[in-house]
């Protein structure tokens, strides 16, 4: 029989997909799902059983939670990426990794087709498609949905027609959590005037007494939570369960998707902005002006390319190089606040910290230059300025 591996989530479209492709296409179906971050042991294993009785021969859970970390979420706390200023990326990032994970073990056991429950109109079917065809160009892509056109209901009567007669009820929200955050789209999220419900978020407020927390940063990376040292991936999951009790780090994302139109979605990722928050004022304190100045522009640029699914392309690894170069200096503590919706970032602690006083205190004295030598120095600085206005006032 024709092996395929199918993307498989335990929803409707990629439950559809496996019993399509093995009842009608004749295909052996072995079915993937790629942990990066957000699933327990009991979802594993009701995903597993669910995709074995609809009809998939093998199904498979990769951990990929340190892989994650390691290929992407290092590098979005690097540059501090935030896309439009709001949102830390949480699904795109994950649907890279997810992507490379399946087309790897796709090849792992021979199989020459890999599906996947993408619509056309979406920013996934983009990013999923990408990194097939570049890894393995051999492999042939399959999407019944897209390529069907298949409404919801279409794929219900199927399913029910063939004996799959699960609770396919829609929820009210969608929600897909990662160790990046969780996205929340409904309703409202189709409207441009919308907000989404308190009820609508994943985490609810259940701590009101605020609570002061210390980050530890090693070179960039998060390597203690109040002295607690662990790996990185594990710190984000422990800051997530401290933080998301305040119901920090909610927000609606309004961006430009992949093929060309306008999209909104909720989010709540507590441990993912107090992280880039965190790091970034850690970085004002260690980091050159210059430095900062050119790390802001070529952040962006990594986040807009993992964005669009650019991930494989080569200048995403020299973008990686300088952020990681970045970061030598990048350590030490940063000391702050929770609240009941919202954080302070209070200051920090680091033997890097260029506000070092030998030199002079902003505002107060100078220690390491005289007066003359300030005013020489104003001097020569408004030169070039002077000698604009004096050619603008001959003409």
């Amino acid at each position: 029989m024709k092996k395929v591996v199918i993307a498989y989530s335990g929803g409707l479209d990629t439950s559809y997909c496996a019993k399509y492709l093995s009842k009608e296409e004749n295909f052996e179906v072995h079915a993937v799902s790629v942990n990066t971050g957000g699933f327990s042991e009991e979802e594993i294993n009701h995903i597993g059983e669910n995709a074995k009785k609809i009809g998939a021969k093998t199904y498979k859970n990769i951990d990929a939670v340190a892989s994650f970390y390691q290929k992407v979420v290092k590098y979005l706390i690097f540059g501090n990426v935030l896309k439009n200023n709001t949102y830390p990326l949480s699904v795109s990032a994950e649907r890279i990794v997810q992507a490379i994970e399946i087309v790897n073990y796709a090849k792992e056991i021979g199989a020459k087709f890999i599906a996947h429950g993408s619509t056309g109109a979406g920013n996934d079917q983009v990013r999923f498609d990408m990194i097939f065809q570049i890894i393995a160009p051999e492999i042939e892509i399959i999407t019944p949905i897209r390529d069907k056109q298949l409404s919801r209901q279409e794929e219900i009567d199927y399913l029910q027609q063939n004996g799959v007669d699960m609770n396919w009820e829609k929820s009210k929200y969608s929600v897909n959590k990662g160790l990046w955050g969780t996205s929340v789209g409904g309703e409202e999220t189709l409207t441009s005037k919308e907000p989404l419900p308190e009820a609508a978020y994943p985490s609810q407020l259940q701590e009101k007494e605020p609570k002061k927390i210390t980050l530890s940063f090693t070179k960039g990376e998060l390597s203690a939570v109040d002295g607690k040292a662990n790996s990185p991936q594990k710190n984000i999951e422990i800051l997530e369960n401290i933080a998301s009790k305040y119901a920090i780090g909610r927000d609606i994302h309004v961006g430009d998707t992949i093929i060309g139109i306008k999209g909104r979605v909720g989010f709540e990722a507590a441990a993912a902005l107090i992280t880039i928050k965190a790091h970034h004022l850690l970085e004002k304190h260690c980091l050159s002006k210059w430095q900062l100045q050119h790390k802001d522009y070529l952040a962006n640029w990594y986040g807009t390319h993992l964005h669009e699914g650019l991930y494989l392309d080569p200048v995403m690894r020299d973008l990686e190089a300088f952020l990681e170069s970045s970061q030598e200096q990048v350590s030490g503590e940063v000391h702050l606040s929770l609240h009941p919706y919202r954080f302070t970032l209070d200051g920090i602690t680091s033997k890097n910290d260029l506000m070092n006083n030998s030199f002079g205190n902003y505002g107060e004295e100078n220690k390491a230059w005289t007066a003359d030598d300030a005013k020489g120095f104003i001097k020569i600085l408004s030169n070039s300025g002077k000698v604009y206005q004096h050619v603008k006032a001959e003409k």
